[in-house]
């Protein structure tokens, strides 16, 4: 989980390679571009970038993209607050064998604290680092077999659109790639910023999954195996009536075992982690679904509108309908 405003973003490189696809480089571009825009706006700079948005080549020569259009760069490889790396249609062992710096430079980078985030084809770079084994990770789905087969340690889960392994996240393609970007650009730019571009850009982009649920990753960064497979089994059945009794002896604990235990894992006990579960896949059909204040009330496990309402405003510090209001203005109130 990534302390919040914690870091003056102060540049993002998005990674171009040769077969990068050129729209995943560009949507990236535009996105970041246009919060740099507006952020200088909110800082009172007047309608300049205030920070630096590049794309990058391991040498600083322009790229053949998938679609033929030679595209060229701003610069090499350098140091950066946020790493991007597009999706791409070429063998991943040629892209290893002719760009051999990439690998070096984002596990330096990662070390220094930058934020990675993989699309599609583009979490290869992101397992090929060593960065993802023992976390969670997403790719598209015809990568899945292959990605398995290559990076064993790596937890690969198809059901997720979004995983986030603390600073290193995983998107499966350009839809789920837009959230992130939203996401990290309210973290590093305010909510007023990422609301600007998301009205800009998004437009009428349709999910069939739910956003909801960032920022848990950084809460998984231990060492106990049996408390992660109780946090997986968690955002699975997050939704369901269980006691924490049974779940803990279905894992081999105790209760008392099972409480400390989760406690010094993730630094949370384990009913308000279990909330949290609950409101940010709460606040993500909020967020991208018209569905009524009572129908994800009951989806995401509470059958009292009335008692998730409060919950909800106690975490987020505002009601349901004021967050819908927030983040889709042209919605009308449910």
């Amino acid at each position: 989980m990534m302390p919040t405003n914690a870091v003056t973003l102060r540049r993002v490189c998005i990674l171009a390679t040769d077969k990068v696809f050129a729209s995943t480089l560009m949507q990236a571009k535009d996105f970041f571009h246009l919060a740099s825009l507006r952020h200088g706006v909110q800082l009172e700079q007047g309608p300049t970038p205030s920070f630096e948005t590049r794309l990058v080549s391991p040498d600083g020569e322009a790229v053949q993209t998938f679609s033929g259009v030679r595209m060229g760069v701003d610069g090499a490889l350098e140091d950066a607050d946020v790493i991007l790396l597009p999706a791409f249609w070429e063998s991943f062992d040629v892209l290893l064998q002719r760009y051999p710096q990439v690998l070096p430079w984002l596990k330096a980078q990662h070390q220094r604290g930058a934020v990675l985030c993989g699309e599609a084809s583009g979490v290869f770079w992101l397992a090929e680092t060593g960065l993802l084994d023992g976390f969670e990770a997403t790719t598209y789905w015809r990568f899945f077999d292959t990605f398995r087969q290559r990076f064993p340690k790596v937890q690969l889960n198809p059901d997720k659109h979004l995983t986030d392994a603390g600073h290193v996240y995983c998107t499966a393609g350009m839809t789920s790639s837009s959230d992130l970007y939203i996401y990290l650009i309210e973290h590093f730019c305010g909510l007023r910023v990422a609301q600007g571009v998301a009205r800009d850009i998004l437009f009428e982009v349709q999910r069939n999954y739910s956003p909801g649920r960032m920022g848990f990753g950084g809460q998984k960064l231990h060492q106990d195996p049996g408390i992660l497979q109780i946090q997986q089994w968690l955002e699975e059945h997050f939704a369901d009536k269980f006691r924490f009794e049974d779940v803990a002896r279905d894992h081999g604990m105790s209760i008392r075992n099972f409480m400390r235990r989760f406690h010094a894992a993730t630094g949370d006990k384990p009913l308000h982690y279990l909330q949290r579960l609950r409101i940010e896949t709460a606040r993500g059909l909020l967020a991208t679904t018209r569905r009524s204040i009572k129908a994800i009330s009951y989806e995401v496990g509470y059958d009292d509108a009335s008692f998730f309402a409060r919950l909800f405003r106690q975490h987020t510090g505002v009601t349901p309908n004021v967050y819908r209001q927030q983040r889709m203005p042209e919605a009308a109130t449910e």
